[in-house]
């Protein structure tokens, strides 16, 4: 299990295990890992860990968030990374193998319908490596035949497991728009309201809730906090935007 090693001045405060989906940093009490200092915003950041894999967002501190002495809004954590806030350093400590690349976390779609419409063309403008998360949002192209499988595939999972899949909006003025789900972790919607992700793994597609009083829902239901399998066809609704989930033919 990952972990982080809070210090100060170099002098361990404590150890805390990352066994939650969601694990908040911050100077009021509420947050997961408070660190009561005047250089530490209220609700400072977040790590989301998923599987074996952790990564660290800035929730608009004040004073920003920084990696190994780089600041940082979204990252993809490491092994032996140093999160550095204020004084405060936090160690993260992971030795078991990661399922994603920091270039594949970082290229996330955030449905803002302010910044849609240009997505396509910043995209192009900008190398995939530079962009701002919510700004790669490739277009929809044809996938290469996929091989057939030796037995007929049963279930989302299975389908998942042999064919690539892709989410559609549905709604309002970007609708049409389409993401094909070839990375780890699709990052979905609006920080600061509603944030999910969805997980692509061996077996199958799963969305998870990240941030927000609410939870996303499929088909009208909301979704539970552990990871929900999507199945093809399945309607996401997420920070006020429809999505249909489906595996490409």
């Amino acid at each position: 299990m990952a972990k982080l090693i809070l210090s100060m001045d170099n002098l361990v405060l404590k150890e805390i295990p990352l066994n939650k989906e969601r694990t908040t940093i911050g100077r009021k009490a509420h947050n997961d890992i408070q660190i009561d200092n005047l250089a530490i915003s209220g609700e400072h950041a977040v790590i989301v860990t998923i599987l074996n894999d952790s990564f660290l967002e800035d929730l608009n501190s004040t004073n920003g968030t920084f990696v190994n002495g780089q600041q940082v809004k979204k990252h993809f954590l490491q092994n032996n990374d140093v999160i550095e806030l204020g004084k405060y350093r936090l160690k993260y400590v992971n030795e078991a193998p990661q399922h994603a690349a920091q270039a594949d976390f970082e290229k996330t779609m955030v449905l803002r319908p302010d910044m849609m419409r240009k997505a396509a063309e910043q995209a192009v403008a900008k190398p995939a490596a530079e962009a701002e998360p919510a700004q790669i949002m490739p277009p929809l192209t044809p996938a290469a035949p996929a091989a057939a499988p030796a037995a007929p595939a049963a279930g989302g999972a299975a389908a998942g497991a042999q064919q690539a899949a892709a989410i559609q909006v549905l709604n309002g003025s970007n609708a049409g728009r389409m993401l094909e789900l070839t990375k780890p972790l699709t990052t979905l919607g609006k920080p600061g309201v509603q944030v999910a992700v969805i997980a692509r793994r061996p077996h199958g597609y799963f969305l998870t809730h990240v941030e927000g009083a609410k939870h996303p829902t499929v088909n009208g239901d909301a979704i539970n906090p552990q990871a929900h399998e999507l199945k093809d066809h399945d309607i996401i609704e997420l920070a006020g935007v429809k999505m249909e989930f489906f595996f490409k033919t």
